[in-house]
């Protein structure tokens, strides 16, 4: 397993790192098979979506933030952070991705992001290589 970290530059935001899951593929020497990407956090996911347009992005946060609002009087959790707990479940907190020839194998316009709800911080991505 690989451990990485990832700064996220604002409360929310959806973070492309999918260069860095291939550049971790060489250190992990996985040429075929799965890589099982893992957010140990209960305020921050992993989301595969399109990278190639950042209104898919900027759609997908303001769709969580009506689905779960900031400050919404109902929420109990003290430390005011409830809507991140909320939108991480939405969204979930890991994927697993096939790996060809060294490389993540995806989509035409998929990439894989980190998805900030309580940022910025330093988050960190658990990487498990799974060889066929």
């Amino acid at each position: 397993m690989k451990r990485l970290r990832v700064r996220t530059p604002a409360r929310e935001a959806l973070v492309n790192v999918t260069g860095l899951l291939n550049q971790a593929l060489a250190e992990l020497a996985l040429t075929d098979g799965v890589l099982h990407v893992y957010s140990p956090h209960t305020t921050a996911g992993v989301v595969i979506q399109e990278g190639a347009d950042p209104a898919v992005a900027e759609d997908l946060l303001l769709r969580l933030a009506e689905l779960a609002p900031r400050d919404h009087p109902g929420y109990r959790h003290l430390e005011g952070n409830s809507d991140a707990h909320i939108k991480t479940a939405l969204v979930g907190n890991a994927v697993t991705v096939p790996v060809v020839g060294g490389r993540l194998a995806l989509g035409t316009w998929q990439q894989v992001f980190l998805a900030e709800f309580d940022g910025p911080r330093t988050r960190e991505l658990w990487l498990t290589p799974l060889a066929r």
